[in-house]
């Protein structure tokens, strides 16, 4: 048995995308690149692909021709990305996709077997214990460079500071924590699992910071991050529907006004082989 498929849509993923892209600790991509061969195709596998903003970010900053496989679960989403594919890599060689409709929690390692590098963005914390151990295998058995990045770290910081802050930040780290048919998900704990599951596995793992700093150039993302922070706050604490009104009032006059900022803690992780 599974959990229930949480599903990002796609308007979501859109506007997300810039933040993303400026968090993601372009050190790793360094750290990783002699990992890569230096002649034929860098076979890449992301996975979890949504509309295939991991590949138009970091393909650019990859040398070499290079042919990416994107899986993801969510029919809806793969057209999305094949119709946006990235064009070059960074010395503009050719840089080829294909999509195929997968539940990555459940990936035959068989599929990854010649990838030169597996990567995955903003995933772990919707995964159980069970489903992070088996990504982990699954992302260990080809013997290559693996990179995820942007997974929370449940600590958000808000300026300026507001009283009831800590409170709806605890109740939706709470509820990303919630148990559903399928066991208990792992939320913002996610990515020490997954640490301990790669070391424990004898490989090299590095992790940095990739924070979203979100400021009044990115309101409108800000905006909906603010609802999906305070609804499940809410669903997971049913007594701050009492103080909800008010606070979301003061955070979006802050907001219109360009006094509110936003850090929402991520980090990335690399696995280098052994």
């Amino acid at each position: 048995m599974t959990t229930e498929p949480v599903r990002a849509g796609a308007a979501w993923l859109a506007l997300r995308e810039a933040a993303d892209a400026a968090a993601r600790a372009t050190e790793l991509v360094e750290e990783l690149r002699p990992f890569l061969a230096n002649d034929g195709v860098t076979e890449v596998r992301d996975l979890g692909c949504g509309t295939g903003s991991m590949a138009r970010w970091l393909a650019p900053r990859l040398p070499g021709p290079q042919h990416w496989g994107l899986y993801d679960r969510d029919a809806e989403l793969l057209p999305l990305a094949a119709s946006d594919p990235p064009r070059e890599a960074s010395d503009g060689a050719p840089v080829t996709i294909e999509t195929r409709q997968r539940d990555i929690t459940r990936l035959d390692p068989r599929e990854l077997a010649g990838a030169s590098l597996v990567t995955a963005s903003a995933l772990l914390d919707m995964m159980t214990a069970e489903e992070v151990g088996r990504l982990v295998s699954t992302c260990a058995e080809p013997g290559c460079p693996v990179l995820i990045t942007l997974s929370v770290t449940g600590q958000v910081d808000i300026t300026p500071a507001d009283p009831s802050d800590q409170a709806f930040m605890d109740a939706f780290n709470e509820h990303q924590r919630r148990t559903s048919p399928g066991g208990r998900r792992l939320g913002p704990d996610a990515l020490e699992a997954a640490v301990d599951g790669f070391t424990r596995l004898g490989l090299d793992v590095q992790v940095l910071p990739s924070p979203w700093r979100l400021g009044p150039g990115e309101s409108a993302l800000t905006r909906e991050w603010l609802d999906g922070w305070v609804g499940p706050a809410c669903e997971q604490r049913p007594e701050l529907e009492d103080v909800r009104p008010a606070y979301v009032r003061r955070r979006l006059a802050e907001l219109a006004d360009g006094r509110l900022s936003v850090t929402v803690h991520h980090e990335d992780l690399l696995v280098r082989p052994t």
